[in-house]
C-alpha cells in the first residue's frame, strides 16, 4: 500500500485519468473528490456496498444477450 500525505486542495492522480483531491480535512475524517473516467466504478470501501455492486453488476452482466461472433 502507498501511503501520501496531502494537505487541502492537494491532488493525486492516478494512471494519467483518476484525480483524487483531498476537500477537506478534519479531526475525526476527510472528504476526498475524485475525477475519473465514467467506466471506473468507484465503490466505498463498507463490504456491504462492494456485495451489492458486485450482485447488480454480475445481474446485469448475465442478461446480456450473447452476441458472440462464431470462428470462421
Amino acid at each position: 500500500m502507498l501511503i501520501l500525505s496531502r494537505h487541502e486542495g492537494e491532488t493525486i492522480i492516478i494512471d494519467n485519468s483518476i484525480v483524487i483531491t483531498l476537500v477537506r480535512a478534519g479531526s475525526e475524517k476527510v472528504r476526498i473528490g475524485i475525477d475519473a473516467p465514467s467506466n471506473v466504478l468507484i465503490l466505498r470501501g463498507e463490504l456491504e456496498v462492494y456485495d451489492e455492486a458486485r450482485r447488480v453488476q454480475t445481474k446485469a452482466e448475465s442478461s446480456q444477450p450473447d452476441i458472440s461472433i462464431p470462428a470462421a
